[in-house]
């Protein structure tokens, strides 16, 4: 009788396509042909970088929604540098003159985040003009000493690429110093991490005495995804000396190891990490920015890839052959909010209030596993 047990086991989880597909990480090909296939489809349908979004209200296209869309563009750029992803980014910052949401006066780091592809931009090709607002923007806020804007978590993901790349492109360190600051600001004096379970409330309408209806603490999984991203983008970008690094590269590897055993069977993540049963399901956008979190700290020696290689392959499969439409869309992508229970339902055919951020999540996590691949 155990043998016929083992044997019926084994057959379930070796004879189960799927269940063997998601222990193998796919070809360079193909993982490249899941993103190109995304991208084809998004690029398709906003032909016109300038043109305004409509959802409840009409806003420009240079919100933080297509801000990460294009940081996951030139992610996929800088892997396959195909002219037409360029110049699709460069006529994006074209069509706004290179200027920000609410113009250069505004501290909000949603409104500050195309400037990650802008200095990106300016990398490539030195343009002043590529610079000179999101610069001016930053600069003003270095004038003052208030250190308390990021009150939100996803600000982090936002804005603090921004203050890195200007520390390194400018040579000058107040930047990155400015940074640390406000970091240190969220994570600790409004108190958004928790040390003890090394996740993040989203702000502070979530710091205990809220509670999930399973009695647990409210960690949202794609707020969680932006700070990932966000230390992992500071960590790429900033100096191997910079003085604050130890800090960052601690918290990102007590993130990692908190987020490793609350990934889903089927390789996803639950929108409540904590609570599976409140709004419970498959969600893209968490899980594409926990892989790329896992695949970037695997490619650069930081995570062991025998402990960390079978979750983000079994994540990033999850979202290739479940997620990816045959058309390209993206499918249990979590609309905009703040919690688990906003953007619902989440399924398949669902389509969020905008679909930019999480094709931009989904590349950033693609081009990190497609460097893993053979």
């Amino acid at each position: 009788m155990k043998t016929k047990f083992i044997v019926l086991i084994g057959f379930l989880i070796l004879g189960n396509p799927f269940l063997m597909k998601a222990q193998q990480l796919p070809s360079k090909n193909e993982v490249m042909e899941s993103m190109v296939l995304a991208n084809s489809y998004f690029m398709k349908k906003w032909p016109d970088t300038g043109k305004t979004i409509f959802t409840n209200i009409e806003r420009p296209s240079n919100i933080w929604t297509r801000a990460v869309y294009y940081e996951g563009l030139m992610a996929l750029y800088a892997i396959s540098p195909e002219k037409e992803y360029y110049d699709y980014a460069v006529s994006w910052g074209d069509a706004h003159k290179w200027n920000l949401r609410r113009g250069i006066e505004t501290r909000n780091a949603d409104n500050q985040c195309c400037g990650q592809t802008y200095l990106d931009l300016y990398e490539i090709e030195s343009n002043p003009e590529r610079m000179e607002n999101i610069k001016a923007s930053i600069d003003l806020m270095m004038e003052t000493d208030k250190t308390d804007d990021w009150d939100w978590i996803d600000a982090l993901q936002m804005a603090m690429p921004v203050f890195a790349k200007l520390s390194v492109i400018t040579g000058n360190k107040e930047y990155s110093e400015r940074m640390y600051e406000m970091y240190m600001d969220s994570k600790v004096k409004q108190g958004f991490y928790n040390t003890k379970d090394h996740l993040w409330w989203r702000d502070k309408d979530f710091l205990p005495p809220y509670q999930e209806p399973n009695g647990e603490d409210c960690y949202w999984s794609r707020g969680n995804g932006w700070v990932v991203a966000a230390l992992v983008r500071v960590l790429e970008i900033l100096p191997a000396d910079d003085p604050h690094r130890k800090e960052y590269l601690k918290t990102y590897k007590e993130m990692m190891k908190a987020l490793f055993p609350i990934q889903r069977s089927d390789g996803f993540w639950n929108a409540s990490l904590h609570d599976p049963n409140n709004y419970g399901g498959k969600e893209t956008t968490g899980t594409a920015l926990f892989v790329y979190g896992m695949a970037w700290g695997v490619n650069n020696g930081l995570l062991s890839a025998k402990k960390y290689m079978p979750a983000l392959t079994k994540g990033w499969n999850a979202m290739a052959n479940e997620s990816v439409h045959p058309n390209g869309f993206l499918g249990y992508v979590q609309g905009t909010g703040k919690e688990p229970k906003d953007g619902q339902p989440v399924t398949y055919d669902s389509k969020p209030d905008f679909e930019d951020y999480g094709l931009g999540c989904f590349l950033l996590a693609g081009t990190e596993v497609y460097k893993l691949c053979k």
